[in-house]
């Protein structure tokens, strides 16, 4: 299974990418990363190559410059991280390789906001969303416009984010679901936890991507 670096032509910047397809895919998620973080992240790469062995695409993407990266408030633009994200998915929702496949997100830390954000811009589009850790608080405003099923996933010991998360979990009108792991902090470092993350993920996409495809087209056919 290959990892390739693609090119995505947005405004006047080209964002890098890193895709793999593995073969017989059923889906394609997009990452959206954590502030400080890029498409080299060993967490969401190992999430990715979890997803990967289930035959779902996934694409890393930076969405920010390397200029835009270095501004500390950039990091926090979650409208300009949002549109950027909406742009990267409606790009390679029309690449050849690519443009049969349903599509979900998974955003990690202050990138689930923009997951959440776009998926609420994209109510077609976007048939499934993971928040790992994440800082869905910065997305409030949109969370009940949101229609994939959402699955929100903390650590037991991140308890600030879980308030958050608690909070977020209230104004969701769409299917969703909280999985607190027992005994994991917010980046997910302890033994097996980021494994538990990885099975989760992997479990909500095949289920509410996949199998709901599979299901609307004997329905439908």
């Amino acid at each position: 299974m290959e990892t390739i670096e693609i090119d995505i032509p947005i405004d006047e910047f080209i964002l890098k990418g890193n895709l793999t397809i593995p073969k017989e895919a059923n889906s394609l998620v997009i990452f959206s990363h954590g502030s400080g973080s890029s498409r080299f992240s060993s967490r969401n790469n190992f999430v990715a190559r979890i997803l990967n062995q289930n035959h779902i695409a996934t694409l890393l993407t930076d969405l920010l410059t390397i200029e835009e990266d270095d501004i500390y408030e950039t990091r926090f633009d979650i409208d300009l991280l949002t549109h950027r994200l909406i742009e990267v998915t409606n790009y390679v929702s029309i690449l050849p390789d690519l443009k049969n496949l349903p599509i979900g997100y998974f955003g990690a830390s202050t990138g689930a906001a923009s997951a959440l954000k776009a998926a609420a811009m994209l109510p077609h589009k976007i048939d499934a969303v993971v928040s790992r850790g994440g800082r869905p608080d910065l997305a409030f405003d949109d969370l009940n416009l949101i229609k994939a099923p959402t699955l929100l996933i903390v650590g037991s010991l991140d308890r600030v984010v879980i308030s958050l998360n608690e909070q977020a979990y209230k104004f969701l009108k769409c299917y969703k679901k909280l999985e607190i792991i027992d005994g994991a902090t917010h980046l997910f470092e302890e033994p097996g936890k980021l494994e538990e993350v990885a099975r989760l993920a992997s479990k909500w996409f095949l289920g509410h991507i996949v199998d709901s495809k599979n299901k609307s087209h004997v329905l439908h056919r």
